[in-house]
């Protein structure tokens, strides 16, 4: 345990920070997650929960929950999936 009040301090910060950034991780999975169950189910709503899942990626990258690239990498792979869905679709139809 920390004896200077300016590391205790810190401590309890990190603390904090710690739990905003699993709830909003959490958040964040939860998000792609529904995304990912929409598409497998070819929902209605697939676009726009394609949508909010890109908001929420954008949004944890700008405030450094995750790394931009990793950001990108995942929003392109998600993109990917609806449009190899969307061919499946027409082929079927």
């Amino acid at each position: 345990m920390a004896n200077i009040k300016s590391a205790i301090k810190r401590i309890e910060t990190t603390k904090k920070k710690t739990l905003q950034n699993k709830s909003k991780k959490s958040a964040l999975k939860t998000t792609l997650k529904k995304y990912e169950v929409a598409l497998a189910e070819n929902a209605e709503q697939t676009e726009d929960l394609l949508k909010d899942a890109v908001k929420s990626l954008d949004k944890a990258a700008s405030k450094g929950l995750i790394h931009k690239n990793a950001a990108a990498r995942k929003k392109s792979r998600l993109i990917a999936k609806l449009h190899k869905a969307q061919a499946v679709e027409a082929t079927q139809a």
